[in-house]
């Protein structure tokens, strides 16, 4: 949510600056707007609601911007409704500063009150906007703008990552950071700020990630970073390692179709490097096995799809582990007195790392001495350094708000662990130890026939594409798995949609079920199909019409049942759930397409989620 690109250099910045915010659209926005600065016009900025075409329209009509330093943003409004005004970047009253901001300034209402009887003019309804006219304040002529950056930084409480320019300053550009993400682009004459490494990736692949309470000075001859007590720091420099067509469509209508389609390859670098001889093998971890047997229970902390990831992920680790397993949404978290303790290990999945309610539970339950193992995509996210251990699933850029092959690879890690950690301890061995390793090498393979027939998802979608309810139903990992399901269908077409466990339905929720209702039921979890017959009977009994969701070995039962049926190949019930997700996946993508909805930039939704 949000996205931040700032540029120093020699070329002009307003290009740089719109291309690196068309590679940032996947983050949801409403607004977006750009800044530069020259010797001889200062300060110029233009922004407007809407999408990114919308401010490239305004710019065309426009004398071009001039100047070799800017910054760009998209906004996702929180304080403040979208509209011209309101969207970044921020100017204070004497225009001798812009600030680009992602976050919240908690304590905005205390600073804009400060400055309203002080005589300052406000324009906008944001939080934001507070940061640019305090700057201003403790501006004096000739001053460092560095003194009045700290100045404010110590006033400010909340999130926020930071682009600052100063009128007097056209060849500097200042960054800051804190809870939000923020990373450094080093170039050739030129440098770079940007909340995601996409933005950047075209013009330099070497990047640095800022931590809480730094704050970078950029010229276009070097970046000069501080801590919070104003030490210079010595930034470890990273290289992306994944091309710039990995976060372009290549052909493809939407980045979600492509990344469902790129799920076999995304499996394939998640598992192959971490099986070996028929063992799972993470050499990354530090986790010994006196650590191992020191835990008594495991937590699992998430939010959205990878919540649903720890659901799935309970019932394996509980299977081979013989440990209590729970799994927590991050936003309760910590406001739950969660019962961690130094025997505690806590799962945090997050897809960017940087999901601010994720990265909030963690450091409560570092607090109170759990040992913590993050799961995450994006290497050097703030989560993943922040953690005990982390295990990447190097699914590579995943750019529709609407997660797919991150999901995918998420479950696939956390059931790979389980086995490890079981495999450490002695709980897993022998015939159903090799089964599940034997069909982790075979899950690309199989997942690529899945994918060989969409068709058949077309056909359903064209069917089903104009209802207005829609109910999942399920059993243990099939209940679970459903959860995924719908919120992808709901996510992205805006049909109203509900995941049941089916042995509920017999408890009140049968009562929504009428003729024609529409439910996918979701029988691929083997010792729990007579129960799935049962309630699919239960379900048409009143009128529903069932699309089933179901194994080849199934296949001819369910076809006697259901209106319809989707087919997947058979596997280890423990790896089924990654094989039945791609049909639901494939079900919503084409449901949203039959409705027009814009598929990769649902109404509402962010791709990274840094504000509570």
């Amino acid at each position: 949510m949000c996205g931040i690109i700032g540029f120093t250099g020699s070329s002009p910045a307003v290009p740089i600056l719109l291309d690196g915010l068309e590679h940032l659209e996947y983050r949801g926005y409403d607004s977006a707007g750009v800044a530069v600065i020259s010797p001889e016009k200062g300060l110029q900025i233009q922004k407007r609601k809407g999408r990114l075409s919308a401010l490239r329209e305004k710019l065309d009509g426009l004398p071009p911007l001039e100047g070799t330093t800017g910054v760009g943003h998209t906004r996702w409004a929180t304080h403040g409704e979208p509209n011209d005004v309101n969207s970044h970047p921020h100017v204070s009253q004497n225009g001798r500063v812009a600030i680009v901001h992602n976050g919240i300034i908690e304590n905005y209402a205390e600073i804009k009150e400060f400055l309203l009887h002080r005589g300052v003019r406000f324009r906008s309804d944001t939080d934001s906007e507070v940061v640019a006219q305090l700057l201003d304040y403790y501006f004096t002529d000739g001053s460092d703008p560095l003194d009045a950056v700290y100045r404010v930084l110590e006033k400010l409480e909340g999130a926020y990552a930071l682009g600052i320019l100063c009128a007097d300053r056209p060849d500097m550009l200042i960054a800051a950071r804190k809870d939000a993400p923020l990373l450094l682009g080093y170039g050739q004459g030129e440098n770079f700020i940007a909340s995601d490494a996409t933005a950047i990736i075209a013009r330099t692949r070497t990047v640095a990630y800022m931590e809480d309470g730094e704050v970078a000075v950029l010229t276009p001859r070097g970046i000069d970073v501080y801590d919070e007590y104003r030490r210079p720091v010595e930034k470890q420099r990273h290289t992306i390692d994944w091309d710039v067509s990995a976060a372009e469509k290549g052909g493809y209508a939407h980045f979600m179709f492509k990344e469902i389609m790129e799920q076999p390859e995304a499996l394939r670098h998640t598992v192959s490097p971490r099986l070996r001889d028929g063992e799972v093998a993470f050499d990354e971890l530090s986790l010994t096995e006196e650590k191992l047997r020191s835990f008594r229970r495991i937590f699992i902390v998430a939010c959205g799809s990878s919540y649903h990831v720890g659901m799935l992920g309970k019932y394996s680790l509980e299977r081979f582990l013989r440990l209590p397993v729970e799994v927590c949404l991050a936003s309760e978290f910590r406001y739950s007195s969660p019962l961690v303790d130094e025997r505690s290990l806590v799962i945090v999945i997050s897809q960017s790392g940087e999901t601010l309610d994720s990265m909030a539970a963690l450091r409560e339950a570092k607090a109170l001495g759990g040992y913590i193992l993050s799961i995450v995509n994006v290497v050097g996210s703030s989560i993943a350094r922040e953690s005990d251990d982390v295990l990447y699933t190097w699914a590579g850029p995943e750019i529709a708000v609407a997660t797919t092959k991150a999901y995918s690879t998420q479950l696939v890690l956390l059931t790979m662990f389980g086995l490890w950690m079981a495999r450490a301890l002695g709980r897993a061995g022998g015939p159903e130890y090799a089964a599940v390793t034997a069909e982790l090498g075979l899950l690309p393979e199989k997942l690529e026939t899945v994918l060989a027939g969409t068709d058949v998802y077309q056909y359903l979608a064209s069917l089903y594409f104009n209802r207005d309810c829609v109910f999942f139903i399920g059993r243990n990992l099939d209940y679970a798995l459903g959860l995924e399901g719908s919120l992808k269908l709901k996510e992205i077409s805006y049909i109203h949609s509900e995941s049941y466990a089916a042995g509920e339905l017999k408890h009140g929720t049968i009562s929504l079920i009428e003729p024609g209702t529409l439910v996918v039921a979701l029988a691929t979890y083997g010792p729990l199909i007579d129960k799935a017959v049962s309630n699919i009977v239960e379900v048409k009994a009143r009128g529903a019409e069932v699309v089933a969701l179901t194994t080849e070995s199934q296949r001819e039962r369910m076809e006697k049942l259901a209106d319809h049926v989707m087919v997947i190949p058979d596997t280890h019930p423990a790896l089924q759930p990654n094989l039945g997700v791609v049909p639901l996946q494939l079900f919503a993508y084409y449901i949203a397409l039959q409705r027009g909805c814009d598929i990769d930039k649902p109404k509402n939704l962010a791709k990274s989620v840094t504000v509570e």
